[in-house]
């Protein structure tokens, strides 16, 4: 009789970030003797797929999610969307019923997808917004945002728990009534030493038409800069293909491993202020600038926040100058520091004993969890009694 524990790892299809950040988790439920199934839409599960071609996937309703060509419109087609992503959220929903009625899933790790929850079964949802900034709308949003995660039984956040943290009001809000499990940052990579090779390496991802805007934007400006360039254009596709325009190297998408050292090979990173972009970033040490996504609010205050405190510069995206990079100099970024966290197998496991049944199957979670992974510098970096959120 076969025991395996079959886990539903179920990341969100908004750009490769919650893909991305899931490849960790992935690889720690395999090492402990779990199934993992792959389950999502889109480019995200693409990614997980060729990433891990030996494991069954299952395609789950697609959220659709799409930036409004203004960035100032961006809450308000949200808005008009929402009637889709819910049904959506009720479809993925009915599937997992299905899927745990015919006793192919005995547990979920959903990142951000609302709808894979279940009575019958342990499932985790995981976040690094606890509190959804709108504007105005923030208080509405979240409450929202915290009516799904109760449905679940544990909440994980891949952040410090303390006062020194990546997400700052986001995965920490004063007066959040939902017991959370604080896992410490989560990325695939890992820095290996290596000569620099690129002065700039471009890193893009996210929903359309954002992602385009973004790169014609770059490609305008970077045909001025007579330094070694290597564009990620973060499109998955059947094939990777790789072009040149002039001194700028072209790539449609990078595996793991080929990202890993690309960016490790890069003196300076152009990306997104997206929070598994920090994280990689964080984890491999390196100096960036960011350009968040317009009026994506949560992005903008991660740039907000970390130019703050001098650690990466960031400018608006149809303000961007090639010149604006000159001000990384400036910042201290992550390339003084140790790799901030190391990847704890035996917390994984406390975690994972909820898949087991060995930690009581609960609507909320009360368990702590000790992450003593600081080092040298990070009181600095993130000492919000000296800089203010």
């Amino acid at each position: 009789m076969n025991t395996q524990k079959n886990i539903l790892v179920a990341p969100l299809n908004w750009g490769l970030g919650h893909a991305t950040r899931c490849i960790p988790l992935i690889y720690a439920l395999l090492e402990d003797g779990f199934t993992v199934i792959l389950g999502s839409d889109g480019s995200a599960l693409q990614l997980l797929q060729k990433e891990f071609p030996q494991l069954k996937s299952i395609v789950l309703p697609s959220y659709d999610i799409k930036y409004a060509k203004n960035g100032k419109s961006f809450k308000w087609k949200m808005l008009l969307r929402s009637p889709k992503v819910l049904k959506a959220v009720r479809k993925e929903r009915e599937q997992l019923k299905l899927l745990v009625k015919n006793g192919e899933v005995d547990g979920v790790l959903s990142d951000n997808r609302l709808g894979l929850y279940h009575a019958d079964i342990p499932t985790v949802f995981m976040t690094h917004q606890l509190q959804v900034l709108s504007g105005k709308t923030t208080r509405l949003t979240s409450a929202l945002h915290r009516n799904y995660i109760r449905k679940f039984n544990e909440c994980w956040v891949p952040d410090f728990g303390g006062e020194l943290n990546l997400t700052g009001k986001l995965g920490h809000p004063k007066n959040f009534d939902i017991p959370v499990n604080y896992i410490g940052p989560l990325s695939r990579l890992e820095k290996v030493e290596t000569e620099t090779y690129y002065d700039i390496m471009v890193l893009l991802s996210g929903p359309e038409p954002q992602r385009t805007e973004l790169e014609e934007i770059l490609f305008h400006e970077l045909k001025h800069y007579n330094g070694q360039v290597l564009f990620v254009r973060g499109v998955v596709e059947a094939e990777q293909q790789i072009t040149r325009k002039g001194q700028v190297k072209i790539v449609n998408f990078m595996e793991s491993q080929d990202l890993q050292a690309a960016i490790c090979a890069s003196d300076l990173v152009i990306s997104r202020s997206g929070y598994t972009t920090i994280m990689d970033l964080l984890k491999l040490g390196k100096k960036a600038f960011f350009i968040p996504t317009p009026g994506q609010t949560e992005q903008e205050y991660l740039a907000r926040r970390l130019e703050g405190k001098g650690i990466i510069p960031f400018a608006e995206q149809e303000r961007f100058r090639l010149k604006d990079l000159s001000k990384a100099k400036l910042y201290k970024g992550f390339d003084n520091l140790v790799p901030a966290y190391h990847v704890d197998n035996g917390l994984f496991r406390e975690l994972f004993g909820l898949f087991k049944s060995e930690r009581k199957l609960r609507t909320h979670s009360k368990v702590a969890f000790n992450i003593n992974l600081f080092v040298m510098g990070l009181n600095n970096m993130f000492d919000d009694r000296k800089t203010q959120s």
